[in-house]
């Protein structure tokens, strides 16, 4: 009865619109009080949820996405793009999938991703025959690749919940599966593209020369190298890197491209530190629920009850990646790992699973929840830009889920894909 409560008072909340930490913090208070079990170990546990030294990068790789969001890199990386891609159907929203890629390497963030991209890829896709709807489609599939290209704050936030995770390794196998994702997500738009005859419209006004691209967009590619090298050879850790990647950004604002001011800064360190204190709230009041369903004995009894279906592994599995997927058209990814770890974690360990792998698994179906209607927020942001309804997105935005959906079943029927690069670096 009172796992019930627990349950439907998260989601009444939620529907009423009460944010998620709130909807949390108060589910898991509530539920405890029911109990008769001591109240008093909230703040304790508050306290405990963000008191935890790989969260620290947190606020600083938010930091990064905003300095590079300011600094003009992605414009320079769209020229480059399009200069390797060139013009024709389906040029441009490879491009806009691309520079997606590597914003995923920088941004940490899949909403702030979609602003940026969609913010530079709009127009010009618009002026290159491309319908609004399709380019919100585009944007908002492409920049879900974010929580799967490192660095990633849903990463970090796994590898703090789940014991034997580190932050280096779960970095590693995300790399793989997210370029593998992004390319599935080109296959899709490239052959909507064909089909349709998108793209390849506009005049060519300029011819834009490959290396010349290149070396305008060089400080934007080496941020992923800065960031994944530093780790890999063992110069810092991936807190230290987070600042590393901060100070390198502010030095190609203000030295490469002098495209900030110190008034620039000054919002920057506003708007991160927004949007860092809703993640932490977010962690540390979600908190207080998994404490409750651990107190409350509510984790074993629903994992015994899943395992007990009978479905096997790979059931397991397909049954977990539907639910997933319709839990996150509604949730974040952070909120969604603070909510089910504690559900997931015994179903993983009766299968054998390998944590690392699980954890890239998941966050694909994140992902993918990102964009799928109804509730997606990459999609909500991409649509704004784009200045269109959501709804109008759907009959592009199913094949780019379904790409996706594809690139994730390759994963979990081939664990290697994901477990290769953390082995071969020594991390697994």
């Amino acid at each position: 009865m009172i796992a019930a409560t627990l349950f439907l008072g998260f989601g009444v909340l939620l529907a009423a619109g009460v944010p998620v930490g709130i909807c949390l913090g108060l589910a898991g208070a509530f539920a405890i009080w029911l109990a008769d079990q001591s109240i008093m170990a909230m703040p304790t546990n508050v306290y405990a949820g963000i008191a935890k030294y790989p969260l620290i990068a947190i606020p600083m790789f938010v930091l990064v996405g905003c300095v590079f969001e300011r600094t003009g890199v992605a414009l320079r990386l769209v020229r480059f793009a399009s200069a390797i891609v060139g013009a024709g159907r389906g040029a441009l929203a490879s491009v806009a999938v691309l520079v997606a890629m590597v914003l995923g390497g920088i941004t940490g963030s899949g909403p702030a991703n979609s602003a940026a991209v969609g913010q530079v890829m709009t127009k010009a896709m618009v002026e290159d025959g491309y319908p609004r709807p399709f380019i919100a489609s585009t944007v908002g599939a492409a920049a879900a690749t974010d929580i799967l290209i490192p660095p990633s704050i849903a990463f970090i936030v796994y590898a703090v919940l789940v014991p034997g995770v580190s932050v280096p390794a779960i970095f590693a196998a995300g790399m793989i599966p997210g370029v593998l994702a992004g390319l599935f997500i080109i296959g899709a738009v490239v052959a909507i593209s064909i089909v349709k005859d998108f793209g390849g419209k506009a005049r060519q006004t300029e011819a834009l020369r490959v290396w010349q691209t290149f070396k305008e967009a060089i400080w934007g590619l080496m941020a992923p190298v800065v960031i994944l090298g530093g780790m890999r050879i063992g110069i810092f850790t991936p807190t230290e890197a987070a600042v590393v990647a901060v100070f390198f950004g502010l030095f190609v604002g203000f030295v490469v491209y002098r495209s900030l001011t110190l008034r620039d800064v000054y919002e920057m360190l506003v708007e991160a530190g927004e949007i860092s204190a809703v993640i932490l709230i977010v962690v540390a009041l979600a908190t207080v629920f998994a404490w409750s369903t651990s107190t409350l004995g509510i984790v074993r009894p629903i994992a015994e009850w899943v395992v007990g279906l009978g479905f096997g592994s790979a059931g397991t599995l397909a049954l977990l990646t539907l639910f997933l997927i319709i839990v996150g058209m509604f949730l974040d990814g952070i909120s969604i790992f603070l909510i089910l770890l504690p559900i997931l974690l015994p179903i993983a360990a009766t299968f054998g699973w390998d944590l690392t792998w699980f954890g890239v698994v998941l966050t694909m179906m994140i992902a993918i929840g990102q964009f799928t209607p109804p509730m997606a927020v990459n999609l909500m942001v991409s649509c704004r830009i784009a200045g269109v309804p959501m709804e109008s997105t759907i009959p592009w935005v199913t094949w780019m889920v379904l790409a996706m959906t594809a690139a994730a079943a390759c994963v979990m029927a081939v664990p290697d894909i994901a477990m290769w690069l953390p082995r071969a670096m020594g991390l697994s």
